[in-house]
């Protein structure tokens, strides 16, 4: 009774710790864009979140049945809470530890690992490394790939639909105040040092002020429907990381046999919404403003790449990270503008390469010792 209290609460402390990390991915072009605020965007990345987690009860069975462990470990093996217990917290630590130093890894990526971790501990070489491979690692390593493909594609061809429409990017002039310390006169020919205010104008660059559009489309501003399709785009990427991430946290609770299934989706849903809304800053400013500067155009096809290779992944219960298709697809947009900063990329993928042996060895050792709270 007692490994499925902790079993539960392992669960719960997975998804907060998924929230914390993955919730803002889709919403980051809003942010680094300046289309949005922090604060309304990790909004807006809680509610469509929301929205994509209640959907997947409907919709996302395969994935719920890929990652309960079975056709990987025996299948006594899946079905032992101890088992399952080590495979949610040492994912759960995992990338609990990733969101603390602003790394974005994937939840998947750290189940797989933990599950890999567990098995070997108790089976040996009993794990089934061939569906290991074909339902686990061949996604999570193509679907990066094909972001950054995806990526790259789509940006050239939005580019060139928006030079042949005569849309062009125009800078916007910074005016505003400073404040400087100049010498005031005094009497008897002194001088002393006083603060001012003075006006100051700069035209702005990205980082300074935001690009915009320029132009009208079907009568109204270019600007302003981008915005608005951004917006949404940015809804679809959460609703897509809710669809495709609940089922595989709700997985590790279907050894509890006389727990509702939905009702765990639900209290996975809202875990993962308060750790979004808790802990998601560190890894918001990687996401939005280190892997490269961004437009709102650039975003809303960085957006448009991330939601619909997600979406038709979790359709085909296929286990891809929102993190790689997301991290993939804005590589492949610096790439072309030739902005990407390559040394914040090299980071994250080696917190990737990192993520499965940490997550093996944390679950391999919290199953050698759950015995002691059975």
């Amino acid at each position: 009774m007692i490994t499925l209290v902790v079993l539960f609460v392992a669960t719960l402390f997975l998804a907060y710790s998924n929230g914390a990390n993955d919730n803002f991915k889709g919403v980051a072009t809003l942010f680094g864009s300046g289309t949005t605020s922090y604060r309304a965007a990790i909004i807006w990345a809680t509610i469509s979140t929301y929205a994509g987690s209640i959907t997947s009860l409907f919709l996302a069975e395969t994935l719920l049945k890929n990652f309960s462990g079975r056709g990987l470990v025996p299948n006594e093996l899946a079905a032992s809470p101890q088992f399952v217990l080590a495979v949610g917290l040492g994912a759960g630590l995992t990338v609990m530890l990733a969101t603390l130093t602003g790394f974005p890894i994937s939840t998947t990526h750290g189940l797989a690992g933990a599950l890999v971790g567990a098995g070997l501990t108790s089976v040996g070489m009993s794990v089934n490394f061939a569906t290991l491979g074909t339902l686990f690692f061949l996604p999570l390593l193509a679907s990066p790939l094909l972001a950054v493909g995806l990526g790259v594609g789509s940006y050239v061809v939005a580019r060139g639909i928006r030079v042949k429409l005569g849309i062009e990017k125009e800078w916007c002039v910074c005016v505003g105040e400073v404040v400087q310390v100049v010498p005031i006169a005094q009497p008897a020919g002194l001088f002393a040092l006083a603060p001012v205010t003075m006006p100051a104008v700069a035209v702005g660059p990205v980082e300074q002020c935001r690009q915009q559009y320029k132009g009208k489309l079907f009568g109204g501003s270019v600007q302003k429907a981008l915005d608005f399709v951004h917006f949404l785009s940015a809804g679809s990427v959460g609703f897509a990381r809710g669809l495709n991430d609940t089922p595989k946290i709700v997985a590790l609770l279907l050894v509890i046999k006389a727990f509702d299934v939905k009702l765990g989706m639900l209290m996975v849903a809202l875990a993962m919404a308060i750790g979004g809304l808790l802990n998601a800053r560190k890894v918001a400013i990687t996401m939005s403003k280190r892997i490269t500067p961004l437009n709102s155009g650039q975003g809303f096809t960085a957006n448009l790449v991330t939601s619909t290779l997600v979406i038709l992944a979790s359709r085909f219960g296929l286990p891809v990270s929102t993190t790689h298709v997301s991290v993939g697809s804005l590589f492949g947009i610096g790439l072309i503008t030739r902005e990407a900063n390559r040394r914040v990329v090299s980071g994250i993928l080696m917190s990737w390469l990192l993520t499965l042996p940490i997550a093996a060895i944390l679950s391999a050792v919290i199953y050698t010792i759950s015995p002691m709270i059975s």
